[in-house]
């Protein structure tokens, strides 16, 4: 096995100037979303989603990105998970996507808030059956004494809304990053990256800047 302190790859493919991402940051993010995705991009949608506990502790695990737009970054969860634990306690998220393929990042940090019951139940409508199940059968970060015990949780649900239509649990729903700092990475020769990141003024205006890697 290879030192770790060794194992480095010089990033060569494409390079980012401030005129390429324009004045709009959330449209340039789709942009690149696509490419991502026409690239054939493994798990295009998962981000590294950052929250911070009432002891001020980061914690961070991947989830998937379900919607964006002018608003913000949509995904959805258990709402008394850990991560819905953290958002009680301070709204404060980060969000980082990461496209080795295309030698790309983007950082995301925000504030985040519900999403409407509408539109969880819309999405929570459109999930397969057996996803809509799992949110009733999973106690989401709660210590459990087996696999059984999903197992088991699985077989009751399952039963229980046999020959039913599965409503969406209160527990369960979509949160939105509300963005007020965007930054796209581009990977350059000799780690002398490209990084142009946008910050929201007091006015909800977005200020672009070139950043040093």
């Amino acid at each position: 096995m290879a030192s770790i302190a060794d194992i480095r790859t010089d990033y060569k493919q494409a390079s980012l100037d401030e005129t390429e991402v324009g004045a709009e940051p959330v449209s340039f993010f789709e942009k690149w979303f696509a490419e991502a995705d026409a690239a054939a991009v493994n798990e295009v949608n998962a981000m590294t989603l950052a929250t911070v506990d009432e002891q001020s502790r980061p914690h961070a695990r991947i989830v998937l990105l379900k919607g964006v737009s002018e608003s913000g970054f949509t995904f959805f969860t258990n709402y008394e998970s850990a991560k819905g634990r953290n958002i009680a306690q301070n709204p404060h998220a980060a969000l980082v996507f990461f496209w080795p393929e295309l030698e790309r990042q983007v950082r995301i940090e925000g504030v985040i808030e519900k999403v409407s019951e509408a539109e969880s139940d819309d999405y929570y409508t459109n999930r397969p059956r057996g996803s809509r199940l799992g949110a009733w059968a999973s106690p989401q970060s709660s210590v459990i004494e087996s696999r059984q015990v999903l197992e088991s949780n699985e077989e009751k649900f399952h039963a229980h809304f046999a020959d039913k239509e599965i409503p969406r649990p209160e527990h369960w729903g979509g949160y939105r990053v509300l963005p007020t700092r965007i930054e796209f990475w581009q990977g350059r020769p000799s780690r002398l990256h490209d990084r142009i990141s946008f910050e929201k003024d007091e006015n909800g205006n977005w200020k672009k800047f070139r950043l040093a890697p």
